[in-house]
């Protein structure tokens, strides 16, 4: 019997081949590693706008974004990538536990050490927040910023959130915590005015909205802080800006209510009651000090020790912090602790020079050394650096110019599937 020869060459019933185990577990991998690239983006912008709104929603969504940054690692097989600033925060880090072990109540400082864990926002924002995404967090951020902004206008004009005893604070619990984010947002807004190729209109609509509401909170370590890191920008892009600072201060004096101008005049008051009462803490930290020079008192122990350090011009008999960065890092964890945290400030400071040079960053990096400065002018006259979110932003806005450069996730996706193709075809 002759069969025909189409019957000999392959099965009359044509089946399909079957895909091995491996192959299957492959194409499962590669479609995964987008899904989880993207999600990851998402989470991280979410959480990045929420700062500004929710600080339980920011924890949710950070919460989040650090599970999708794991899933990415291992699903990748990559190593955890660290920007140098991160490692000064470490360290910073293991000085605050040596601390917590000294404390003078170390279960209650160990539970107020949890704030440490937000330090992994700037290994998060260096992996997830590269290429096109971090200029998309950055105008996420200043449209977020501008909407907080109205908000506080409106607490002002129309709510009477308009006195010491009652100032705007957006959607925030405090107010030193809303103009803190306010300050920030506006570093970064007039560094992308600079600065920036893209979004400039955009940056240049919102300001006069943020300068205003920030102006409206009565803040003063805020203007002080706005001043220095948007006189840092006018000097980095062209000293001839500074010129401008006269006309902006006649504009400021002459529109604003007069209870920011009295505000503005209290700040010269040596007999002012917050300005007193900023000096005896001045003295007070130090006394600390002296006695607990290497650990401190511990982690939130200055408000249980201060009635004991308290000075005689004191005008409150509590404090739960000194109203001054490095003096209540060094009263509350040691000169060692405040040394680790200027090497932090040195490193971003020399990190984002550096960027500025690269023009995919500059803009960025403006904008981080603004937020700096900022932070650092601000801080001479309140502990912003122990406030999560202003933390958190601070390191969001301090990490996108080093992730920038870096290829986003959906480049290195495109590298990757080219270098499988070409292999192929060889």
């Amino acid at each position: 019997m002759t069969f025909p020869s189409c019957l000999l060459t392959k099965p009359w019933w044509n089946p399909k081949p079957k895909m091995s185990t491996t192959a299957v577990t492959a194409a499962t991998v590669e479609t995964t590693k987008p899904r989880l690239e993207s999600a990851g983006i998402v989470s991280l912008c979410l959480f990045v706008g929420s700062l500004q709104l929710s600080i339980a929603v920011s924890a949710v969504f950070l919460t989040a974004s650090l599970g999708l940054w794991i899933a990415i690692l291992m699903s990748h097989g990559e190593r955890v990538e660290l920007p140098d600033i991160f490692w000064s925060l470490l360290v910073y880090a293991g000085f605050t536990l040596v601390s917590v072990a000294a404390s003078l109540d170390p279960i209650t400082s160990l539970i107020d050490s949890k704030e440490l864990l937000l330090f992994l926002v700037v290994p998060l924002v260096y992996r997830l927040g590269r290429g096109r995404s971090a200029h998309t967090i950055a105008s996420i951020i200043i449209s977020v910023g501008a909407v907080t902004a109205v908000v506080g206008i409106i607490q002002y004009g129309i709510l009477e959130f308009d006195s010491l005893g009652q100032r705007p604070l957006g959607s925030m619990g405090h107010y030193m915590t809303y103009s803190g984010l306010l300050m920030l947002v506006i570093g970064l807004a007039t560094a992308r005015l600079l600065f920036g190729t893209s979004d400039r209109l955009w940056a240049g609509l919102v300001l006069p909205t943020l300068l205003v509401a920030l102006a409206l909170t009565l803040t003063r370590s805020a203007w002080v802080g706005t001043c220095i890191g948007v006189g840092l920008l006018f000097v980095i892009r062209d000293r001839r800006l500074l010129a401008a600072v006269p006309i902006i201060v006649a504009i400021f004096f002459g529109l604003a209510p007069q209870t920011v101008i009295d505000r503005a005049y209290s700040a010269f008051d040596l007999q002012d009651p917050t300005n007193r009462d900023r000096f005896a803490m001045a003295r007070a930290g130090t006394r600390m000090i002296r006695d607990y020079p290497l650990t401190g008192v511990g982690p939130d122990m200055v408000q249980e020790v201060y009635p004991a350090y308290k000075d005689t011009g004191g005008v409150n008999d509590v404090n739960p912090h000194l109203h001054n960065v490095p003096l209540h890092i060094a009263a509350e964890r040691g000169l060692p602790a405040v040394a680790v945290w200027l090497w932090f400030i040195v490193t971003a400071a020399r990190k984002l020079s550096l960027c500025l040079k690269d023009s995919k960053s500059k803009a960025l990096a403006a904008g981080g050394l603004a937020a700096l400065f900022s932070m650092l002018a601000a801080g001479m006259f309140e502990y912003n650096f122990g406030d999560s979110e202003f933390l958190m932003l601070l390191l969001v806005l301090l990490t996108l110019p080093l992730a920038v450069t870096r290829p986003d996730g959906a480049t290195e996706q495109q590298q990757e599937t080219q270098g499988k193709t070409a292999s192929a075809a060889t």
